[in-house]
């Protein structure tokens, strides 16, 4: 809080006595909720030790040094400057290179370089919609949000990574395989490993922050969520900087681009909204202010960044499956908060009029993804929960009318919060098969550590 200002008179002195000042209202503060029976021990301590230390601002970022050029592929971009540059997924002299635009952002002081991709999985368009809409001249520009002039460091949007899935309207490559399964990549391998490469060693190694922009794989729907590795110093710092309730705490899967960001020192996050082939305008909303808030964090932009009133900090999950198969109606979509025993769906067979199946949530919990797919089996996963035993009182102010969590950013920019006044809700548990979403697909060899659950059985 700045001091209050001195008048001339307090200055100069007065001839009357100073009177007591009025006492100054205490602000109220909220108490953060106690993790210490939500997150288990040995996880609580690794994340805890991840926040002890801090190395301060890189000596690269003194703004004694003055602005400064950046180099990226082969361009020098000037201190305050937009430039867009076209960026080849391969390097070859006859065939298809797929060019991808990148905006370069460069600020007029000394900051970090912060990537951010959409559309690494190419039918996931809340990433592409939300980073053009970033590139655009109600956001990026003098006196926008995104002002070159008063932003330090250096910003990389790239819109659409996976340039021929995009235009297939695919999840995956050109050659079947999933890009974000790929990171390092080789550059003699096979299609998908060799544009890893490129991605890696061009574009993202040379980053201190990425944020990675994803929906849910087909057949579901996610709630807005950020996914980090909350023991790794960085990505902590900018998951909870991004401003929204749900953060689900995992290293990422074998291949992920964030996993292998993290391993290599870089603050990674994934960000989950909305569902693959569709223009979620919710998910889209808090996804730019999600982006616009970390960068506000990290100082690379004026202003100070939104907080949400509390947090969930997930650490496992229960999954709810249907027992019949028939046609499913969900009732309660994602970002629902359900009780004990509160039916979810519906499933029903047209082939037996009539007969009905209802499908309850086994605990109270948060419903982060529910299915969209109507066909189901027995065994197939309808909903995704995040069981809540505490924080519920706080939790219950943040749902509309009809019981659903109004993320923050969705519903307009909230006040600012200090962090101190965020309270933590965290979830004990662990996630079947390793990942946030390794139930969804089908039980293989590589699904333990696939973060969408959408490994298509034709390629191995």
């Amino acid at each position: 809080m700045l001091p209050a200002k001195r008048s001339d008179a307090d200055d100069k002195g007065s001839a009357k006595p100073a009177e007591a000042a009025a006492p100054r209202a205490k602000r109220r503060r909220s108490q953060p909720l106690k993790v210490a029976n939500q997150i288990p021990q040995s996880r609580r301590k690794e994340i805890e030790k991840a926040l002890e230390d801090s190395s301060g601002t890189p000596k690269r970022w003194s703004r004694k040094d003055g602005p400064k050029y950046h180099r990226f592929l082969r361009k020098r971009i000037s201190p305050g400057t937009v430039r867009q540059i076209e960026f080849d997924l391969l390097e070859v002299d006859i065939g298809e290179s797929w060019p991808i635009p990148i905006t370069v952002v460069h600020g007029a002081r000394p900051g970090p370089v912060v990537t951010i991709l959409g559309a690494l999985h190419g039918n996931e368009l809340v990433g592409p919609l939300a980073l053009t809409y970033l590139c655009g001249p109600n956001i990026l520009g003098e006196d926008k949000a995104i002002d070159p002039a008063a932003m330090a460091g250096t910003l990389r949007i790239v819109p659409v990574v996976n340039l021929p899935g995009y235009r297939r309207q695919s999840r995956y490559m050109a050659d079947g395989r999933d890009l974000n399964r790929s990171f390092p990549g080789k550059p003699d391998s096979n299609t998908t490993s060799r544009v890893a490469h490129r991605l890696w060693n061009k574009v993202i190694s040379g980053s201190d922050h990425v944020i990675d922009l994803h929906t849910a794989a087909v057949g579901r729907t996610n709630m807005p969520q950020i996914r980090a590795n909350l023991a790794h110093r960085a990505s902590n710092r900018i998951a909870r900087a991004f401003g929204i309730e749900a953060i689900l705490d995992n290293e990422g899967p074998k291949g992920s681009l964030r996993r292998v960001a993290n391993d290599s020192g870089i603050g990674a996050i994934t960000y989950e909204g909305g569902g693959p082939n569709e223009a979620d305008p919710e998910s889209v909303q808090v996804a730019i202010y999600g982006v616009l808030n970390v960068l506000r964090s990290l100082k690379a932009l004026p202003g100070y960044p939104s907080r949400p009133r509390f947090r969930i900090l997930a650490s496992g999950s229960v999954w709810i499956r249907s027992d019949q198969g028939g046609l499913l109606d969900v009732l309660t979509p994602a970002g629902s908060f359900v009780e004990k025993g509160e039916t979810v769906a519906t499933v029903t067979d047209p082939e037996r009029p009539g007969d009905g199946y209802d499908v309850l949530a086994p605990t109270r919990g948060l419903l982060i993804s529910t299915a969209t797919h109507p066909f189901v089996n027995a065994g197939t996963p309808i909903g995704h929960l995040l069981p809540v035993t505490r924080g519920v009182k706080t939790l219950r102010k943040r749902l509309d009318p009809e019981g659903c969590l109004v993320t923050s950013g969705s519903d307009g920019d909230p006040p600012w919060r200090e962090d101190e006044d965020v309270e933590d809700i965290s979830v004990l548990g662990e996630w079947s098969g390793g990942s946030p979403d390794a139930e969804w697909g089908p039980n293989d060899d590589d699904v333990a550590d696939d973060e969408a659950g959408e490994a298509d059985p034709r390629w191995s």
